[in-house]
C-alpha cells in the first residue's frame, strides 16, 4: 500500500497529497485544485490576502494598546510616588494632556452592572404605586416602568430604563423604598477600560478624535 504524504501549504489554503494539490471545502472534503472554479479560487485568494493584512493590523493595535496602558500605568505610579497625587476619579476615569493643550489621551472605565433579587421587591412596590395612583398617574411614568421591567430574550431587564426610574423625583414612601431596593440590587460584575485619543489645531478648537476604529475610519 502506497503511503499517503500530506503537506499543508501555509497561507494558500492548499494541501498537498502525494504531490497533488487540493483545497478543503466548507465540509472538510479535499477538492482537487483543477476542479475548483477560477472565480472561487480568485475569491479565496482575495480574502486570504485581506485577512493577512487584517491579522497583522489587529496584532499591531493590540500591541499598541498594551504599550499605551503600560506607559500610562508607569506615569501614574511615578506621579503617586514622587508627588503623592493621582489622576482621575474614584471609578478610574482619567485624562492626560500635552502641555500645549493640543493632544490628549482619555481612559474611560465602563462598568458591567447586573441586578440581584432586590429588583423584584422594587417591581412589587412600583406595581402597588401604579395601582393606587390609577388614572392619576403620568402615562410617561407608566411607560418607563413597563419598559424597565420588560425582559429581553435572555431574561434581562432594560438597564437604561431602570436608570431612568432612579432619576425621577417622586415623593411617595413606596416609590422611594423601591428606588432604594433598585440601588441595593445593583451589582458590578466587571469593568473594561476604553482608551481614546484626541487632538486639535488650536486650544479654541473642538477636540477631534484620532480614528482607530475601522468602521469610523
Amino acid at each position: 500500500m502506497e503511503a499517503v504524504i500530506l503537506e499543508e501549504r501555509p497561507n494558500t489554503g492548499e494541501v498537498l497529497v502525494n504531490g497533488k494539490r487540493y483545497m478543503p471545502d466548507a465540509k472538510g472534503n479535499l477538492v482537487p485544485i483543477e476542479t475548483i472554479r477560477p472565480a472561487d479560487r480568485l475569491e479565496d485568494e482575495t480574502v486570504r490576502k485581506i485577512m493577512a493584512f487584517a491579522d497583522e493590523l489587529s496584532a499591531q493595535i493590540s500591541r499598541f494598546r498594551g504599550h499605551t496602558m503600560t506607559d500610562l500605568g508607569e506615569f501614574d505610579a511615578l506621579l503617586e510616588q514622587e508627588y503623592n497625587t493621582t489622576k482621575g476619579g474614584p471609578k478610574g476615569n482619567r485624562t492626560y494632556q500635552t502641555f500645549d493643550g493640543l493632544m490628549k489621551v482619555s481612559v474611560q472605565v465602563s462598568e458591567f452592572i447586573d441586578f440581584g433579587p432586590q429588583l423584584q421587591v422594587a417591581k412589587k412596590l412600583l406595581d402597588e404605586c401604579l395601582i393606587e395612583w390609577a388614572a392619576d398617574s403620568d402615562p410617561k411614568i407608566r411607560a418607563i416602568i413597563t419598559r424597565a421591567f420588560n425582559t429581553d430574550k435572555e431574561g434581562k431587564v432594560n438597564r437604561a430604563e431602570i436608570f431612568m426610574l432612579l432619576r425621577l423625583d417622586i415623593d411617595d414612601p413606596r416609590w422611594m423604598e423601591a428606588m432604594r431596593a433598585i440601588r441595593e440590587a445593583m451589582r458590578v460584575t466587571g469593568s473594561k477600560e476604553y482608551v481614546r485619543f484626541y487632538r486639535r489645531a488650536k486650544v479654541t478648537d473642538r477636540w477631534e478624535a484620532v480614528t482607530i476604529d475601522l468602521a469610523k475610519a
